[in-house]
């Protein structure tokens, strides 16, 4: 049963870090024409950097704790366990961060009649391409999908398991 717990854990923290996602390609799309921020210069473009968060659950103990019955009926029952020989379960589980641009990220477009415009003309816009935020977006909200995807299954196969 603890597995079934863990792919929706899993899932669920999937879920979490595309919506962010989608949260932040939509910040980048809205701000694509802002050139000047409350910080000065152009919008910078955000990113997620997803990384994995390992945390570990104490599956020894909880396994212990249930097994104690049959544990002391027999010396010889669960000797991997009465040794440490189990190990614990580990839940993968996925965080992300912003990661914001830096200050010398920007695209020069020749427009003199831009309030922001420099001397010669320019204006120093962010450097965001739509066409590539909409394929972040794509992604995003497919792997959403997945995720949630994975959580159905996940609930039938429970479901399943108890109509047993």
């Amino acid at each position: 049963m603890a597995g079934i717990f863990s792919t929706i854990e899993i899932s669920g923290s999937g879920m979490s870090v595309q919506r962010r996602k989608m949260n932040v390609v939509a910040e980048n799309i809205a701000n694509a024409e802002t050139t000047r921020t409350e910080n000065g210069g152009p919008y910078r473009r955000r990113r997620l950097e997803v990384t994995s968060d390992s945390e570990k659950i104490p599956f020894k103990t909880i396994l212990r704790e249930s097994q104690a019955g049959l544990a002391r009926t027999h010396k010889g029952h669960l000797s991997a366990m009465a040794s440490g020989g189990v190990q614990r379960e580990t839940i993968v589980s996925a965080k992300a961060r912003e990661v914001e641009a830096g200050m010398d990220e920007y695209r020069l477009v020749y427009d003199p009649s831009h309030p922001e415009a420099d001397q010669e003309g320019y204006v120093k816009m962010p450097d965001i391409e739509v066409i590539n935020e909409m394929v972040d977006m794509m992604s995003a909200n497919r792997s959403y999908e997945a995720n949630a995807t994975a959580i159905s299954a996940s609930k039938e196969m429970l479901k399943n398991a108890l109509d047993i």
